[in-house]
């Protein structure tokens, strides 16, 4: 038997993603127990909410029923609070509304968090670009640096128990809301599951330095707001290659890298909290 699973998905704007993340979700593996699926559609001005209510029928028909919360004001923090007010089940899984996870991994994260003990998880994550080479070059490189490889990174999707949910209160008004909860816990109180799910990086050199800036300012956020938190980040890993191999490993995917590295620490004027992650 799995843990009964709330699975929350913000969605701002989301009518060119929502429906590959819901189709997903409807191939989805039996968890063995009981599962709802809730779209917390935020100052949509698209048809995401329509496009999200379409799918209703189907998912009552696989047995986990959907929600659609249109609510009228945007913001991610505000949307996963309601998401959290409205969910039925003690077990959460936070999904972003362009991330398509594969069949094996609700019931995998269900299974993994099925104890009383706290516990947060996450799947295996793809990184994908399917319109700039640069990107593409770009997360290559990235998706080999041992924050994606080694431990539990948790972007795009992590879910966690009930014991693991009182570990932090609603979700303040900060940037990285992925941050926060993954310190929130110890290493070993973290688990990455073997099934995968595939997130899209955002595409082009420009969008790329903007939500890499972002993330940054995200973490510094979080660091500075709750240093008691900072202890559970991941040690370096032993078995992680040198920067020097990736980069000959890799020398195309490194000279990328750096070059958005490099604009991101340069002047620049000050930006809005808020920028579309891909």
């Amino acid at each position: 038997m799995s843990l009964d699973l709330s699975i929350l998905i913000p969605a701002h704007n989301e009518a060119g993603y929502i429906e590959p993340c819901l189709d997903a979700l409807l191939q989805c593996d039996d968890t063995g127990a009981a599962v709802e699926v809730i779209v917390m559609a935020n100052g949509c001005s698209d048809a995401t909410v329509k496009i999200a209510r379409g799918y209703e029928a189907r998912f009552a028909q696989k047995g986990w029923p959907l929600r659609v919360l249109d609510l009228p004001e945007g913001g991610k923090m505000g949307a996963l609070n309601a998401g959290d007010a409205a969910a039925r089940h003690v077990g959460r899984a936070y999904v972003d509304a362009d991330v398509v996870v594969s069949a094996a991994l609700m019931a995998q994260l269900a299974e993994v968090l099925d104890t009383d003990a706290p516990r947060y998880a996450s799947g295996d994550p793809v990184v994908t670009a399917e319109h700039s080479a640069f990107t593409r070059v770009y997360a290559r490189f990235w998706a080999d640096l041992p924050f994606c490889t080694h431990g539990v990174p948790g972007f795009g999707v992590f879910a966690v128990n009930a014991a693991g949910r009182k570990r932090w209160d609603g979700f303040p008004d900060i940037i990285s809301d992925d941050t926060l909860v993954r310190l929130s816990f110890a290493p070993h109180e973290r688990f990455r599951v073997p099934a995968n799910y595939r997130w899209p990086m955002i595409e082009g050199f420009g969008p790329l330095v903007r939500v890499r800036r972002r993330q940054d300012i995200g973490v510094a956020e979080v660091k500075t707001l709750y240093p008691q938190l900072w202890g559970n980040h991941d040690a370096w890993p032993t078995d992680a290659p040198l920067l020097w191999r990736r980069a000959l490993r890799d020398p195309a995917g490194f000279a990328a890298y750096a070059v958005v590295g490099l604009f991101v620490r340069l002047p620049h004027r000050t930006q809005e909290r808020w920028v579309r992650g891909r």
